[in-house]
């Protein structure tokens, strides 16, 4: 019996290769919590731009051929869950507090407190994160992209540890699974491996690198800030006085240069997928100084002219990097 974690991003090129990888498996277990009109789309009673207009999507083109694709294999047989306590718990604790309740309501030994905990501290972190990057010094800036990692990574443990939890009965009802994934999920597969029996086989694909690989370009590499990020969820007690300021300065670097939204270009062509590639190389070519000097020349300039600095300090794009 084979589980297959695929490990991706949530861009249009991905889709293609996310359609190979979940063929032949009997149960495709998405990364979202439970829609209500989940259902009625795949059976096509809901059209798809309906049901995404009911839904937070923040990549609408991803959203939209993923529905056309859940519903292909809806139509073949697949058996397709929403499996994401961690979001579910997530959205409870809303509307909790939309109903009036306080935080000091939510009893400590409910699941709902570890999560409030975890996604409180997640979110300061972050919104100390914006206030350092946009008005503090560089010193600063570093200090709070680490905190912000540590505290996502404790998130991160958190969710992929109830997710495994909430996966594990489930898989174990097929003989073949696909469970998708963030590529920062990196924990996932094994917190599935501690809990399935040992029939099960669990393996994991990098989906962002097959697909730029099957089109002749190199692998994609976590980005700075994932790496730092991945440090902390594989080794909480993590300390190095130069790896971690370097990685978390590259990742303040990268991202200002990286281009956010989905692109209007052919997803063949792999514009997101190249786009991070360009960038990750790019900011690995800048030492901890070329990074203090570029942060407070290009921390309020468009992301275009942003690059244009960051490939100058690098020395130019190289032979080495295929530019987006």
């Amino acid at each position: 019996m084979r589980v297959t974690v695929g490990l991706s991003l949530h861009r249009p090129e991905i889709i293609p290769w996310t359609a190979r990888a979940v063929a032949g498996h009997e149960a495709v277990f998405l990364e979202e919590p439970p829609d209500p009109g989940f259902g009625d789309m795949l059976r096509g009673a809901l059209a798809v731009d309906d049901y995404l207009a009911t839904i937070d999507t923040e990549y609408p083109a991803f959203s939209r051929g993923m529905c056309r694709l859940l519903r292909g294999l809806h139509d073949a047989g697949t058996a397709l869950h929403q499996v994401e306590p961690f979001l579910e718990i997530l959205i409870s604790i809303h509307e909790f507090f939309a109903a009036g309740h306080r935080p000091a309501d939510i009893a400590a030994d409910s699941i709902q407190h570890p999560v409030y905990l975890a996604e409180r501290a997640a979110t300061a972190a972050l919104l100390a994160y914006y206030r350092a990057t946009a008005v503090g010094t560089f010193e600063e800036a570093v200090r709070a992209v680490l905190r912000f990692a540590r505290a996502d990574a404790a998130r991160f443990r958190l969710r992929d540890s109830l997710r495994a939890q909430a996966l594990a009965p489930l898989v174990e009802r097929y003989r073949s699974s696909y469970v998708e994934a963030g590529w920062i999920h990196a924990r996932l597969p094994m917190e599935l491996r501690r809990r399935l029996p040992g029939a099960f086989r669990v393996r994991t694909i990098f989906l962002p690198s097959r697909a730029l690989t099957g089109s002749g370009e190199p692998g994609l590499r976590y980005s700075p800030g994932d790496r730092l990020t991945l440090l902390y969820l594989f080794r909480p007690g993590f300390r190095h006085p130069v790896k971690e300021p370097l990685l978390a300065a590259r990742a303040m670097i990268h991202a200002k240069i990286l281009l956010k939204e989905e692109s209007p270009e052919d997803p063949d062509r792999l514009p997101h997928l190249r786009d991070e590639a360009y960038c990750t190389r790019l900011v690995e070519r800048l030492s901890l100084d070329a990074c203090r000097l570029l942060f407070p020349e290009i921390r309020r300039l468009p992301t275009a002219e942003a690059r244009r600095r960051v490939e100058a300090a690098a020395g130019g794009p190289g032979p080495c990097l295929s530019a987006p």
